[in-house]
């Protein structure tokens, strides 16, 4: 029989993570009085001490994410890059990527 996934209200996570931060009672204890997984008390946990600082309006530093632009990453595509296979097509042949070009 199929059961169907719960989702837990913002109260009912504080309530878990707070009693988890507590330490009176082990992960295993925790998880059989909220009807909770482990993994999920963890979680709830690390959330709630990485945001506790917004409460009080400070800010918890958290390592920056830095975006990479396509080019970067790889660098411009011209036609002395593609093999014998030719210009990519709209019925799917591949575009064979060299970065030096190739030779013939």
């Amino acid at each position: 029989m199929k059961r169907t996934r719960r989702n837990h209200g913002a109260t009912c996570k504080v309530q878990v993570a707070l009693a988890a931060v507590k330490g009176d009672k082990t992960l295993a204890e925790l998880a059989e009085q909220f009807q909770v997984h482990p993994t999920q008390i963890t979680e709830w946990k690390q959330q709630l001490l990485a945001r506790a600082a917004d409460v009080f309006g400070g800010t918890v530093s958290s390592p920056v994410k830095e975006t990479v632009s396509w080019e970067k990453l790889w660098p411009p595509l011209g036609p002395d890059t593609w093999r014998a296979a030719g210009p990519p097509t709209r019925h799917g042949a591949a575009l064979h990527y060299h970065s030096e070009p190739t030779r013939h």
